[in-house]
């Protein structure tokens, strides 16, 4: 019989508690940065024009290589060109700028979904570009991109785990730092796994009951 040793883990939980907060402190700044630049750039690469060119590069660069690359060379290749940034900086600029190439896309396909006569209807009641959007186009789109971006705020929760190539005492970090210390690989990773699949299934949850509301609110 194998022989468990989860009183090492009991003793590691104040560190894994503050890794845990480190983490979702990180993921929810850097959402919050995604979600910024993907609302702009999905809204103006949604309309043809000048735009839509302008800004694939970013998508298709931040989409098309690794995030842990994105991470390496905003960390310790921008320095060469005199921008240093501390590695917590450096790691929500990094998921930040990775997940507002997937929002964009999404938000993008969202507000293509809305039917071309909402537009047309609103060109005949004399609302402008930016009314239509606000008004009309963009809470319906929103109700289609819901799913899509909780699962996009899973993913960057679980990304967070890379950061910790940076030196960042996050909840993987404290992981590998008290197996270190006890060599107990089973028990540790086990609870960090745990925590993990507690967190994005809250997530789950949340995206659940906000794709309900915003249901309700489009019948009323």
């Amino acid at each position: 019989m194998p022989d468990f040793r989860f009183d090492i883990v009991a003793r590691a939980l104040p560190s894994i508690w503050e890794g845990a907060l480190v983490t979702l402190n990180i993921a929810i700044l850097s959402f919050c940065l995604a979600a910024i630049l993907g609302f702009v750039v999905g809204i103006l690469r949604s309309r043809p024009g000048r735009w839509y060119c302008l800004l694939a590069p970013y998508v298709e660069l931040f989409r098309g290589t690794p995030l842990l690359i994105q991470l390496f060379f905003i960390y310790y290749g921008l320095p060469t060109l005199g921008l240093t940034l501390t590695s917590f900086q450096a790691a929500i600029l990094g998921l930040g700028l990775n997940g507002g190439a997937y929002i964009s896309e999404v938000i993008r396909g969202a507000l293509l979904a809305v039917n071309i006569g909402q537009r047309d209807a609103a060109a005949a009641l004399g609302l402008n570009w930016l009314q239509t959007l606000a008004y009309i186009i963009l809470p319906q789109a929103l109700t289609v991109a819901i799913p899509p971006l909780m699962n996009i705020f899973a993913s960057l929760l679980k990304e967070t785990s890379l950061v910790s190539v940076l030196a960042i005492t996050e909840l993987t970090r404290v992981g590998q730092l008290v197996y270190t210390r006890s060599f107990r690989a089973f028990e540790i990773y086990l609870v960090i796994g745990l925590i993990y699949l507690i967190m994005t299934y809250s997530v789950v949850r949340l995206s659940h009951y906000l794709e309900r509301r915003f249901h309700i609110a489009g019948r009323l």
